[in-house]
């Protein structure tokens, strides 16, 4: 179950209370789902209840044991708990989490994550001639096809001859960041795409060689290392005559929910109709930082991926296997969006 699912399926439990009567609000358009922060327990956590306590006219902790009550019969979730002052705390059922590894096994880098939902639409992005914003640009136009749109990209000096008019028969976007004191060509490809990339667009990259070092403080390195060594244990398994096979997963690892939330991150690169993102072109930005996380929480994981000593394979290395497996896959997918080469060896 996506977040996206998990935001259908919380807003189905608002619409049957208020067709119950036990809720006089309108239903709103999307709720916020996200992994619980400081104190949450689960896979996910809503602040929906808040958010409709006022117009309500109840408290918050009624609202939340309301729409929990409609949540906990919901298909794949296993339970729900109310945390704070009206938090609502979701685990996922284990068999969601399997079928969720099982289909970013089967879609592969270069199709999950990736939709038809934007066919038909026309996504217009006005970008300067200043070698970060192209590149911005460049992964902005991933993301956006990614999600089955048209892009088109006009340099500056087409605007100008246009006018600058904004065009009212496609969505437009100004691609202008913070630009880079200097030339990253010397960084060589890879690692001049990330040091213009991983910064906010507000904020001004660092163009220095501390992104070509090999070590855990450099962010590129961390998550092309992590796929790498998702690459490495797949092949030390198969040596030893087991392979992957999703199951029940695996506990306290943030893992599984940045999995599911990386189709999320690939549709925040396009102000979507009622949805306006005026942030749209932080979304490179916001994909590598995911890819981070996602390679700091599979590199945790891996030690326990295969067997020690006289120890045989188990089920549970064969999920974990198959977890590590799906996190490269995803790792491998993102770089690939952003332009960057996902060794299988490093």
């Amino acid at each position: 179950m996506t977040p996206v699912e998990l935001s259908r399926t919380v807003l189905g439990a608002v619409r049957r209370a208020v067709d119950a009567g036990e809720l006089r609000v309108d239903v709103p358009e999307r709720a916020v789902v996200a992994p619980p922060g400081p104190g949450g327990v689960g896979d996910y956590a809503t602040n929906i209840a808040l958010q409709l306590a006022r117009p309500a006219g109840q408290p918050p902790l009624r609202v939340a044991e309301l729409l929990r009550s409609h949540l906990v019969d919901a298909d794949g979730i296993a339970g729900v708990e109310i945390t704070g002052p009206g938090f609502l705390n979701i685990r996922l059922d284990q068999g969601v989490a399997a079928a969720l590894v099982r289909r970013i096994l089967d879609e592969g880098p270069a199709r999950y994550g990736h939709s038809d939902a934007l066919a038909g639409q026309v996504y217009v992005l006005r970008v300067p001639y200043e070698v970060r914003a192209e590149v911005v640009a460049d992964v902005l136009a991933r993301m956006v096809a990614s999600q089955g749109a048209r892009v088109e990209i006009q340099q500056q000096k087409q605007q100008e001859q246009q006018t600058l008019q904004k065009d009212d028969r496609h969505e437009t976007l100004d691609v202008r960041p913070v630009p880079a004191p200097q030339d990253p060509t010397p960084l060589g490809p890879d690692a001049a795409r990330w040091a213009l990339l991983h910064p906010a667009p507000s904020d001004r990259p660092r163009i220095t060689a501390d992104h070509l070092v090999q070590r855990e403080g450099n962010p590129l390195f961390r998550v092309r290392y992590a796929h790498a060594r998702t690459r490495a244990v797949v092949r030390n398994a198969a040596d030893l005559g087991f392979t992957p096979e999703p199951g029940a997963a695996e506990p306290r690892t943030p893992l599984l929910p940045l999995l599911t939330d990386y189709p999320r991150i690939l549709t925040t690169a396009a102000p979507l109709p009622r949805l306006p993102r005026p942030d749209a072109i932080a979304a490179p930005a916001r994909l590598a930082r995911h890819l981070v996380a996602v390679a700091d929480a599979v590199l945790d994981l891996l030690p326990g991926a295969l067997p020690r000593g006289d120890e045989k394979p188990s089920a549970a290395h064969r999920a974990r296997l198959a977890l590590a497996e799906a996190a490269g896959t995803v790792l491998a997918g993102g770089l690939s969006l952003l332009g960057i080469d996902a060794p299988d060896h490093l």
